[in-house]
């Protein structure tokens, strides 16, 4: 068994709970005024199209490749959508963008792909000339900036997913940037269950443990699982983070108060920084080695994963958890009527994000382009 455990995601030290909260004011979008939270960003996404109650006829643009989460939220909450084309260097088609905008177009959705800004300050002078609303995804990109403005103060509105980036239980945040844009009316939020809360707090802390000494994180790794299969078997139900899937049921649950007291304790400037320095390592030893889907990092981007190109995503993916990787396999399906188009499909089937977060250190880094270079897992 290899001593190297690499978790996916951040993961959460006991000592956050009890470490001084940061003096400085929290950054955007959690120092937006009037911003709404949310368990997870699906449930900002849907509440956010009722409160624009898009009539008959009207639609929004949406990119093709997706997660699908968005998508489902956004048409039930009754909207129509058209798709546009994201190629292989996760870029817009901005000529198709224009081609599709009709008198029916009422919306623009635009997803920032793992921490990299789309063209936002050109779309956004697209929507302003076209009187159209502008919404940004960040649920990929908390912390990336743009021109030295943060990604999501481009748009009317912005959707954020704040555990992707940071180890917090769950949390979703809803902005709205323009006081003109139809305004966002007080949603009564439920609180989540508070076993769901803590079963995904106490996985935080486990990979913690985990990532400080193997032998003793596995078998409490272990007991969690267990513990997960006989709630399940009692039909003890819990309400997850990171899935696919829609549940409308869910959809008034706010983010748990944990969330909004850790939010305080982290030291975001250092995020930053470490996830640029270990993009920038792992870079240093795989390019020219291994196909990459992004070059060297761009100024003001938080590198949200490590993207590489591999042959079989999903054997790669288990080749690397054997060593202890937790690569992740994003996005592998979508809107059935957005499948099959050309990119979209590459990037579903191809793409494989390696981890860099802020807990990552450096002999991790070592071992992960180790592993990549001795596997061998780009397409022939």
């Amino acid at each position: 068994m290899n001593a190297h455990f690499v978790p996916a995601w951040p993961v959460l030290n006991p000592f956050d709970f009890v470490r001084p909260g940061t003096r400085r004011q929290l950054p955007f979008p959690l120092c937006a005024p009037g911003r709404a939270s949310f368990y997870v960003a699906r449930n900002a996404i849907y509440h956010l199209f009722r409160a624009l109650r898009f009539g008959a006829g009207e639609s929004v643009l949406v990119p093709d490749y997706h997660s699908g989460n968005e998508v489902w939220a956004i048409r039930a909450a009754g909207a129509s959508l058209r798709y546009y084309a994201v190629d292989r260097n996760l870029e817009p088609d901005l000529d198709q963008i224009r081609r599709l905008v009709d008198r029916t177009t009422r919306a623009l959705y635009v997803i920032h792909f793992i921490g990299w800004p789309q063209p936002i300050e050109r779309l956004a002078e697209f929507c302003r000339e076209r009187n159209i609303l502008l919404i940004e995804d960040c649920a990929l990109c908390l912390l990336s900036e743009s021109g030295g403005r943060p990604l999501g103060s481009f748009g009317d509105y912005a959707v954020y997913c704040l555990y992707k980036t940071l180890p917090v239980p769950n949390g979703g945040v809803l902005v709205r940037n323009n006081p003109h844009a139809p305004s966002l009316q007080r949603i009564p939020l439920e609180r989540c269950s508070p076993l769901s809360v803590l079963g995904r707090t106490l996985e935080l802390v486990v990979n913690w443990l985990r990532t400080n000494s193997e032998g003793l994180g596995r078998p409490v790794a272990e007991l969690k699982r267990r513990l997960g299969r006989f709630l399940t078997a009692g039909n003890v139900r819990r309400v997850p983070v990171g899935d696919i899937g829609f549940e409308l049921g869910n959809v008034n649950l706010g983010m748990s108060p944990i969330c909004e007291a850790l939010l305080r304790h982290f030291d975001y400037d250092a995020v930053v920084r470490k996830r640029r320095a270990n993009y920038t390592a792992l870079h240093e030893r795989l390019a020219g080695k291994v196909p990459l889907l992004r070059g060297r990092l761009e100024d003001g981007v938080c590198p949200l994963f490590f993207p590489i190109l591999v042959g079989d995503k999903a054997a790669a993916a288990r080749r690397l958890c054997n060593d202890g990787i937790e690569a992740t396999e994003f996005w592998n399906y979508g809107d059935p009527a957005a499948v099959g188009t050309g990119d979209a499909q590459y990037l579903r089937d191809h793409v494989l994000e390696l981890p860099i977060h802020q807990d990552v250190t450096q002999p991790q880094i070592e071992h992960i382009a180790r592993r990549v270079l001795e596997l061998e897992l780009h397409p022939q």
